[in-house]
């Protein structure tokens, strides 16, 4: 298998066996205000330590001028701060495979945004994947039943807020990403967000943890957010962009299979074609992009 190929699908199985991971640990006493501050204080050391031993000369930089500082803080508590504690809640609420699903509105929220900025219509495409968005939030949000809602208005909430944090951290720190080491952004970001919960951490009462915990919270902050975001990286070198993206789409995937398999999580015919409709669309504009860039 291709090297870009390989990462990019370990990247985003992790992802969702972070999802997955996540739905057990809470299911299971640990509260996600409490899972998220472990989170990214935990992965945010981790990733600084190593930027420390590979890239030392670029961690300090990006504080040195003023709008790389507020950037880079907006970012950190609107971005990637707020995407791990809503998807976290929107687990929490309803679980692992329902909010992955539902975060993959992302790039339609993005499409929109742009489309309303930049004040042009949407393309034929875009259109297209919009409806097929909204058909497979319907079907997942009532599992066929089109009267009444089968999750949480909570959950759905923290689901579409999740998906708009997802949208922030792809819009907002593309200035930061292009002057700075991508691995640096992310390794302040995160830990400037785990630092935010500190307070919370040493006052909340502790979880009471075994083995099981333990280890799904080490999956959570070393497979699910340190390695899972350095293969991402890693198949940026071997792919493109639109690639990638649709690789993404194993993310979903896995935290439905383990949710399913091993968590016996309810996830029935309705939510899987209703799921297929949301993760669909980041095909659809991949393969515009893609087609875009063969005619240029």
């Amino acid at each position: 298998m291709n090297k870009g190929l390989w990462y990019a699908i370990s990247g985003a199985s992790l992802w969702g066996l972070s999802g997955a991971m996540a739905q057990f640990v809470m299911t299971n006493g640990v509260t996600p205000v409490w899972l998220v501050g472990i989170r990214l204080l935990g992965a945010g050391i981790l990733l600084m330590a190593w930027c420390f031993a590979v890239a030392r000369q670029d961690i300090w930089r990006i504080w040195r001028e003023k709008w790389s500082r507020w950037q880079l803080l907006i970012f950190t508590f609107l971005g990637v701060t707020a995407s791990q504690l809503t998807y976290f809640l929107a687990v929490y609420y309803s679980n692992a495979a329902t909010a992955t699903v539902l975060q993959f509105l992302a790039p339609l929220m993005i499409m929109v945004y742009l489309a309303v900025r930049f004040w042009q219509l949407p393309r034929r495409i875009d259109t297209i994947a919009l409806v097929l968005a909204l058909i497979g939030v319907v079907l997942v949000a009532t599992k066929g039943q089109l009267t009444s809602f089968a999750i949480s208005p909570l959950a759905l909430m923290w689901a579409l807020l999740a998906a708009l944090s997802g949208a922030v951290i792809t819009l907002m720190p593309r200035r930061l990403m292009h002057e700075f080491d991508a691995r640096v952004v992310t390794g302040w970001t995160m830990l400037l967000g785990g630092l935010t919960f500190l307070p919370y951490l040493l006052t909340a009462p502790v979880p009471v943890l075994n083995a099981g915990k333990i280890t799904g919270i080490g999956l959570i902050v070393v497979g699910g957010t340190l390695m899972s975001y350095l293969f991402y990286l890693a198949s940026l070198r071997y792919l493109e962009p639109a690639t990638a993206g649709m690789l993404g789409a194993f993310e979903p995937l896995v935290a439905t299979l383990i949710a399913v398999v091993f968590l016996h999580t309810a996830f029935g015919l309705p939510e899987i074609i209703g799921g297929l409709c949301v993760v669909g669309t980041t095909f659809l504009q991949a393969w515009a992009e893609r087609k875009t860039h063969a005619l240029r």
